[in-house]
């Protein structure tokens, strides 16, 4: 998948025009590609790249197509207008023309390719553990926005493995001073075979990837991609298809069974992939009966050999090694997922057992139909530990208990029907790949939900209905998906501001959770729109600036003034005291009554402000009598959440008649660290929202890089305390660009994770990466956001400016001097 879908084009020529001349481009995209990588399947060549007016490659590396020896370019002859043309007898003679170009080198090369001597062996795979490891791995880089990863991709990776296992299939032969030499390599240079169109016709390109054996799949994968992609491009070198050792071919894709290639000179060998399909006896077969037969697809392998250095029984060794690698002998998909960082452990090749029909019968329907209902609740109880939550880090550990195998289940029960226990909202059969797809997609994605510690069975089904009927991935309108990130442009613009015009001044930065403001600005709406009044805000120091700015509307100006002021007797200024001040705005939504936002003052005692916002909602809430008109809204630093009684405290009284407020909505700004301490060093607990279990409130984790699922799961929450009257918890989990207070340098003591924020791209820009992949925004769109960024950023710069050149003016006015 291209990074930006049909703008791909678009973007990597702006991005080739800013690497040759950043001022060529405008200040927004400069900003945007501050950072920016191209992926492995759009990245641009570093070397020379060829350049000419002809973009297709020299002759001599323009090769046969993959079907049995049939030219891969043909120049047709000119055609003739047919109003113009003489009647033609059949007896006249046919029209010659010669070949000429590339036309004619590939008949020299398919003339010099008869000069070999070729054998070729054929094997069937089962690929049933191949369809469905791939379709595992392909969700996880869904999951990711990272390239898919095909069928090719796995198949031709097996066949670099087999070739370090089987050297001799490398080997070539050639000719020096007429006496016959086999020629030896070390590295093992695959060409891959790529269909590439220009000017009307289609011919193949093979490129190669040089020592492909010293490559793991995920380094493989990049070089496989960055290949096809600068084919496609006519950015390959000369370079790129120099010392081809074997090649591989995918007539398959044309739905070709099996093919027989040509092998080129030197060449040890060439693979051709057949198609994956039923064997043709189940063609009239339903895709019920195919199942419970529990019936695989299968593949035709070949290997094409230069029958002067290799032998039938060594290229037939080596298909048997690549059929092992396919049906997961030696690591071989534990290798691939662990390079992935696929959070699951791949499905594993088993022979299907015949069910005696006894009742202590593990094979029975009536064991797996058991079986399934466990690993469904498992899902719904412990999904949260393997979902993708950390921005920085790659995915957890596999958990065993999400597994298959866990449950004597295996790959020929997934097109099997069973009842499913409520998934979804329904309780009829379905088909347990179905089952598991939902299950993966609402509980292992970009959320983590915790609820089976709640004991009221109405709460536990409301939520699962809830989140399992749209798999947590409500539909958000275009509208809404720009609101967020106009949201986002906001925030990240005031906290670079800051940044470039404070260098030093603490102000305890929002970057890396800067889904914050969107979530407070989706809470307030859906306020807005249920009819509550009144909000009480409580948070300590980290965001508060930006909470006060473009939640409340506290004026630049104002933001300003506070930071210039400055002691010349006290360097460090006259306190942090900006940090510590209430304020109050009016929040109106789209279609919906104004509502009163009311931000408590807070010292620097963190979480004790939890109390005194609870009181401030209870104490409205008494005089009002309606406690559903009233939120309080308590925002949490991960280490003081788990690491102050005072929060504890706070959530004991909570449910008590004399202190409830009918639910708080407790969010959590989680940076992964509590100022320079890990999570593993500073509480016991798996999370820090782990104390939310005591009062039996739901919790869910969200990676505070996917801004949009922070919004849904905000309108889930709120939901569910305006319907059930109890606290909720959001966990935002995301990092800390810069130290505490900026006035520390956080790489001193978490080096790694410091590293890796560097490199690390912001939250609003990912989100417009995402948007414009997903192709729901145009190009004239994400360069109108762009510049809505930089033009906050401007004017912010530009305030300040004048704000500080008044300042000064009074200052250095003399005492006598009339003002206007």
């Amino acid at each position: 998948m291209d990074r930006f879908g049909s703008n791909s084009g678009y973007v990597d020529a702006l991005y080739e025009q800013f690497r040759r001349d950043p001022a060529s481009v405008s200040a927004a995209w400069r900003e945007f590609f501050d950072g920016y990588e191209a992926s492995a399947s759009d990245s641009l060549s570093k070397g020379s790249e060829t350049r000419s007016q002809d973009p297709l490659p020299q002759p001599s590396q323009v090769i046969r197509s993959a079907g049995g020896g049939s030219t891969a370019t043909r120049e047709s002859a000119p055609q003739k207008p047919v109003a113009s043309e003489p009647a033609v007898s059949e007896s006249a003679d046919p029209v010659l023309e010669p070949l000429k170009g590339v036309a004619g080198k590939i008949a020299e090369n398919m003339q010099e390719s008869t000069d070999v001597p070729t054998a070729t062996t054929v094997r069937s795979v089962p690929v049933r553990l191949l369809e469905e490891n791939r379709k595992i791995i392909n969700e996880h880089q869904l999951a990711w926005a990272r390239p898919k990863v095909s069928f090719t991709h796995i198949i031709a990776f097996a066949l670099v493995r087999g070739l370090a296992k089987h050297p001799g299939m490398n080997h070539g032969f050639k000719y020096v001073d007429g006496v016959p030499h086999q020629i030896t390599r070390e590295h093992t240079h695959i060409g891959i075979a790529v269909d590439v169109e220009r000017r009307g016709q289609r011919s193949l390109v093979v490129p190669n990837i040089k020592a492909a054996e010293t490559m793991g799949f995920r380094k493989f994968l990049a070089s496989y991609n960055d290949l096809v992609s600068r084919a496609r491009r006519s950015k390959l070198t000369m370079d790129d298809f120099a010392g081809t050792s074997v090649s591989i071919t995918n007539p398959g894709m044309l739905g070709t069974t099996m093919s027989v290639p040509r092998l080129m000179a030197e060449q040890g060998a060439i693979f051709g992939i057949g198609s994956i399909e039923y064997p043709p006896s189940c063609a009239g077969m339903s895709p019920n009966q195919v199942g419970a037969l529990g019936l695989s697809k299968v593949m035709t392998l070949t290997s094409t050999y230069d029958h002067r250095v290799i032998q039938g029984a060594a290229s037939g060794a080596f298909l048997a090694t690549v059929e092992k690698y396919l049906l997961g002998e030696d690591r071989f998909y534990e290798q691939i997922f662990e390079e992935l960082d696929v959070p699951h452990e791949p499905y594993q090749w088993s022979q299907e057992e015949v069910s005696s029909g006894s009742a202590e019968d593990t094979n029975s329907l009536a064991y797996r139909q058991a079986k399934v209902l466990q690993l469904v609740e498992a899902y719904r109880t412990r999904g949260h530990r393997v979902a993708h939550l950390d921005p920085l880090g790659g995915s957890p550990a596999p958990d065993p208990d999400l597994e298959l195998s866990s449950y004597g289940l295996s790959i020929w029960d997934l097109d099997r029907s069973f009842l499913c226990g409520g998934v979804a909202g329904q309780e009829r059969p379905r088909q347990l790949r179905e089952i598991i797809d939902i299950l993966r997609r609402t509980y292992t994605g970009y959320v983590g939900v915790e609820f089976a510690h709640i004991s009221d069975s109405e709460e536990r089904n409301w939520l699962q209905d809830r989140m399992e009927q749209t798999e947590n991935h409500e539909d958000l309108t275009i509208d809404e998906k720009l609101h967020i990130l106009k949201k986002l442009n906001e925030a990240e613009a005031f906290e670079k501001f800051l940044h470039s015009s404070y260098v030093g001044a603490k102000r305890f930065s929002l970057e890396g959770t800067e889904a914050l403001i969107p979530a407070l600005d989706a809470i307030l709406s859906c306020c807005s729109s249920h009819g509550v009044q009144d909000v009480f805000l409580g948070m300590a120091h980290r965001g508060r600036l930006n909470v006060l700015v473009n939640i409340l509307g506290k004026s630049l100006q104002q933001v300003f003034e506070e930071f210039e002021d400055f002691d010349s007797e006290t360097p460090e200024g006259s306190g942090d005291v900006k940090y510590h001040l209430g304020a109050s705005g009016e929040y109106h939504g789209n279609g919906g009554g104004p509502v009163r936002v009311t931000l408590a003052s807070n010292p620097s005692h963190l979480e004790s402000v939890c109390p005194v916002v609870t009181g401030m909602a209870r104490a409205l809430q008494d005089r009002n009598t309606e406690q559903r008109n009233v939120l309080p809204l308590l925002i949490h630093g991960d280490a003081a959440l788990a690491g102050q009684g005072v929060t504890y405290e706070t959530l004991n009284m909570s449910q008590l008649d004399g202190y409830a407020t009918g639910g708080s909505v407790h969010l959590v700004i989680n940076n992964q660290i509590g100022f320079t301490t890990s999570p593993g060093e500073g509480r016991s607990s798996r999370y820090c929202t782990d104390l939310a279990k005591s009062i039996e409130a739901p919790v869910f984790h969200v990676n505070a890089d996917h801004p949009q699922m922070v919004v849904r799961m905000i309108r889930l929450a709120f939901e569910y305390r305006h319907k059930f009257g109890k606290d909720v918890f959001i966990d935002l989990v995301g990092y800390r660009r810069w130290g505490h207070n900026e006035g520390d340098e956080p790489g001193y003591t978490q080096p790694l994770m410091t590293a890796k924020i560097e490199s690390h791209r912001s939250v609003r820009k990912l989100a417009t990466e995402r948007l414009l992949a997903r192709e729901e925004i145009d190009l004239e769109t994400a360069e109108q956001m762009l510049s809505e960024f930089q033009t906050i950023l401007n004017d912010s710069l530009k305030s300040v400016k004048e704000t500080v050149a008044a300042e000064r003016t009074v200052t250095t006015r003399p005492d006598n001097e009339e003002t206007e």
